[in-house]
Parts: structure tokens; C-alpha cells; sequence
């Protein structure tokens, strides 16, 4: 296969050196593209078999597809939009532009035509070519069309020949962005103030994740990269009088990868002044209705065995009592020895050091596997929400909610806690588990606590990752990421595809 594409390198560096020789450039400046393909096709889809008009458009592309057969010749043209079929027939295609595309233009190569809407004896609506310009000469060939990228690490390595070749790899990020401009424009209309908030950070806080870590050279500081979208910070403006903010960014955890988990990725973040975590709820649950019509265009989904209907009731699921129910585990009496004994026996993996409430909420997800929702889980542990407030009929539990669908956690909410000195203590418990060795235990942020003894309104928070849109899309969200982060080709050469290592971690 090397000596075949050799060849055909070769072939084309030779057609590039005879253009150039007749002063064709062959990597044109620009053309002058009136019309796309996707418009021809809804515009002139009325014209008949065998019909020719006189209507004169303008479009440009990459050719994908090319068939010279004696004085006629057939290409496909794709665009950003689709594809249309050029035809360049002797007599009615200058010489000049049919010579150029006999002997110079290769699938792969961009052009620009200029020509007639005709439809074709066969039925296929065409541009009958009455001027011809080679825009970009390329010098390696397309994959074969029916072999295309069979190896998923070169197809992801290689995301820009992924898309050339398969247009639904090309619609999955059309929706993507679909996706973030249908929440953007969500929250806008209900006067959230969109903000941006630092990614370099002296203190990795607003989530229980392992952060990554670099130095700033002009500071000399060591910093970290953010595992929240701007928690911390927002909460902070809430402080400053805004009444609703968010903001939509990337964040970093250097943790384990698995389908539904990368370590930087896309992550939206909204605080609401003066509302609890039951107006957070009603308000989520009407963003996600919208994001499904206007993404998917259907509010019914199938998943991993799941099916589930969000325009049906969204059913609320206590923790302790669903582990009870599902376990037998009571997660507020039972031992830790209990617990760790049950996971042995559902074969769930733990690190031993990590506390009780570490090892109770890796219990949770195994039961949550068998919910297919949609459903709000509520009444989770204060251990292991150390930012949430307290609620008001039962002080063990804080007022949290998270979307659970089709077994997975899709959106984690609470109501912000505001007492400066239950935040400082609480910091002080996971300061602790630090030292102990939890790696995801959260920082003792100073300033935040300086900034709520300010004063914090009764907040809303709330937090959804693009998990959500691969989730709904039924693809592993590396595959919905348009460049992930890939290994060097040289690297993956010596080692062999790299471990992903499965590891558990909240907003």
C-alpha cells in the first residue's frame, strides 16, 4: 500500500511541477463561490431529466469523485454543505478548462466552476461546466471509499480525513455546536450574565478531582489547571451582587479515561441568586427538554439497555434509601469494613484508603447503573458534597441534585452553601483527607471563605459537561471530540495503545 501511495505522490508532485511550469498556480488566493451545493440542490430540484437551463452558478469544493470517459467527464464537488455532480462535455466546456481537468485535477483536489444547471438523462442535477479553476493541488491521496479509516486510533488521529469521508462524523459536530448555542441561548433569555473565569488557578477548588499541575514562570508560582468551570469565582460574583451568572469553557482533571470521561472537556457552570436547588431542578429539566427537541428532535432515547421519555415524570430517588433498597447497606449505620466487604462482592474496584464516604458514593454507582430515569437524585451525604448546604429537615444531607439517565450521571445542582464558617470547617475535613491521601479531596480556598464572610445570597449552582451531549449522541465522548488528545503516532508505535484506568469523580 506504501508503494501504491509513493506513486501516486510522485504522479502528483510531477502535475504540480508542469502547472507551475504553464503559470497555473496551483494553490490559488481565492474564487469568487456564489452558491453552495445544498442550495443548488433545493433551488433547482424542479428541473427535468434530460433539461438544460440557462442559469449560471458559481460553486467550489473538493472533488471526490472523477470519471473521464472519452469527450465527457463526471466529478463529484463537496462543500461544507454536500455534494453536487459537475459535468464537462466537449463543444459546450471550453478546451482550456477541459484539458485542465483531464489531465491535472485528482480526487482530493479543490475547484472552482462556473456553469449551467442541467439534470442529466440519468436524473442527477448537474453544472455543466463552462469554466474551471484548480484552487488547492493536493498531494496525497484520499482513503479509498469503501476501505476508508479502519483503525480507530488513525481515524481520530486523523479527524480531518474522518470528516472528509464520512458526512456523519461531519453532522455529529453540527449538533455538537447545536448543542452549546441551544444552552447559551437558554440561560440569555433568562438573563444569566455569561462570564469567563481564570483556567490557571493557585488553588484547585469548586469540584473533587485530581487537578494537573504546572509553574508559572513570570509569577514563579506553582498553579493548577481548573477542574471546575469557575465555581469558586462565581460563587464569588453572587458575593458582588450578580444575580445570575454562567459560563461555558473547558476544564482539566488528570484522571482516568473511559467512555463517558476525558481529562480536558467542555463544561458549563450557572449560579442563580436567591433560588434553591428545587427551582435549580425545574429549571434544568426544561433546559435539557429543549436541548433534546432542539439537538435530536425527540425527547425518547435508548441507551446501554435503557430506554427513558423526558417529557414523562422525572421521578425523585433518595440516596441512602435507594443504596438500602438495592444493597442492603445502611449507609449511615453499617461499618466501613461492611461496606468495602459489600463491594468485594459485587466486584467493584476501591482504594482501601480512601474513607467510608469515598467507598459509599462507588456503592451509589453501582446501584445508579440499574436506574433508567429520568430521575433527580437527591439527599446525598454532606462527606461527600462539601459544598452544598445543609438541609433543612435532615442535617446529615445537603440539599443536591443530580439528572441520572439511563444509568449515568448527567448534571450534578445545589443549593450553594453560604455559611462561611460550615464552608471553612468542611475544608478543613477535606484537608485532612488530603493528607491521608485522597488525591480528589478538595483545597482550603482562604479567599473564598474571606469573600462569603462578605455575605452570599441563597444560591442556585449547577454544572453539565458535553458528557451529556456523547451520552444523547449513544457515542463514547472521545468520539465526539473533534480533535481529542492523541498519544505522538511515534509513541503509540513503541507502547501499544495506552490503559485507560477507571476513576470516579463528581461536577
Amino acid at each position: 500500500m506504501a508503494g501504491r501511495e509513493d506513486q501516486i505522490i510522485n504522479e502528483r508532485k510531477r502535475k504540480l511541477a508542469e502547472l507551475r511550469e504553464k503559470g497555473i498556480n496551483p494553490y490559488a488566493h481565492k474564487f469568487d463561490k456564489k452558491n453552495s451545493s445544498k442550495e443548488l440542490q433545493e433551488k433547482y430540484k424542479g428541473v427535468k431529466n434530460d433539461e438544460e437551463t440557462k442559469n449560471k452558478v458559481s460553486t467550489a469544493g473538493r472533488i471526490m469523485i472523477k470519471r473521464v470517459l472519452g469527450k465527457i467527464a463526471f466529478a463529484t464537488v463537496q462543500d461544507n454543505e454536500g455534494k453536487i455532480q459537475i459535468l464537462l462535455r466537449k463543444g459546450d466546456t471550453p478546451e482550456s478548462s477541459f484539458e485542465l481537468f483531464k489531465k491535472y485535477i485528482d480526487a482530493g483536489d479543490f475547484v472552482g466552476v462556473e456553469g449551467l444547471i442541467i439534470r442529466t438523462q440519468r436524473g442527477e442535477l448537474s453544472i455543466l461546466v463552462k469554466k474551471l479553476e484548480l484552487l488547492t493541488k493536493s498531494i496525497k491521496p484520499l482513503p479509498e471509499k469503501f476501505h476508508g479509516l479502519q483503525d480507530d486510533e488513525e481515524r481520530l488521529r486523523k479527524r480531518y480525513l474522518d470528516i472528509i469521508m464520512n458526512p456523519e462524523t461531519k453532522e455529529i459536530f453540527r449538533r455538537k455546536a447545536i448543542f452549546w448555542q441551544t444552552i447559551r441561548k437558554f440561560l440569555i433569555e433568562r438573563d444569566f450574565l455569561e462570564v469567563q473565569t481564570p483556567i490557571l488557578e493557585t488553588s484547585a477548588g469548586g469540584a473533587s478531582a485530581t487537578p494537573f499541575e504546572t509553574h508559572h514562570n513570570a509569577l514563579d508560582l506553582d498553579v493548577f489547571l481548573r477542574i471546575s468551570m469557575g465555581e469558586l469565582w462565581q460563587k464569588k460574583l453572587m458575593v458582588a451582587g450578580y444575580d445570575k451568572t454562567f459560563e461555558i469553557g473547558r476544564q482539566f482533571r488528570n484522571e482516568g479515561m473511559d467512555a463517558e470521561h476525558l481529562q480536558d472537556y467542555m463544561q458549563m457552570e450557572f449560579y442563580w441568586g436567591y433560588v434553591d436547588y428545587k427551582m435549580g431542578m425545574d429549571l434544568v429539566k426544561e433546559m435539557y427538554k429543549e436541548i433534546a427537541m432542539n439537538v435530536f428532535h425527540t425527547l425518547k432515547f435508548e441507551k446501554a439497555g435503557h430506554k427513558f421519555d423526558l417529557s414523562k415524570e422525572w421521578k425523585i430517588i433518595d440516596y441512602s434509601n435507594e443504596i438500602k433498597k438495592q444493597t442492603k447497606i445502611d449507609i449511615w449505620k453499617d461499618s466501613k469494613k461492611e461496606i468495602e466487604k459489600k463491594l468485594d462482592e459485587l466486584n467493584e474496584e476501591f482504594d482501601p484508603k480512601v474513607d467510608k464516604w469515598r467507598l459509599i458514593d462507588i456503592l451509589w454507582k453501582t446501584c445508579r447503573r440499574k436506574i433508567s430515569g429520568p430521575a433527580f437524585l437527591t439527599g446525598q451525604p454532606v462527606e461527600i458534597s462539601p459544598l452544598a448546604k445543609r438541609s433543612r429537615e435532615d442535617n446529615r444531607i445537603v440539599e443536591q441534585f443530580q439528572i441520572i439517565l439511563a444509568g449515568s450521571e448527567m448534571g450534578n445542582g445545589y443549593s450553594e452553601l453560604n455559611d462561611p464558617e460550615d464552608q471553612d470547617e468542611r475544608f478543613k475535613e477535606q484537608r485532612k483527607l488530603k493528607k491521608a491521601g485522597d488525591t480528589e479531596a478538595q483545597d482550603h480556598d482562604e479567599s473564598f471563605i474571606e469573600a462569603l464572610r462578605y455575605g452570599m445570597p441563597p444560591t442556585c449552582g449547577f454544572g453539565v459537561s458535553e458528557r451529556l451531549f456523547s451520552f444523547l449522541e449513544n457515542k463514547p465522548i472521545r468520539e465526539t471530540v473533534i480533535f481529542p488528545l492523541m498519544k505522538p503516532e511515534e509513541t503509540k508505535k513503541k507502547e501499544g495503545k495506552p490503559k485507560s484506568k477507571k476513576k470516579h469523580s463528581k461536577k
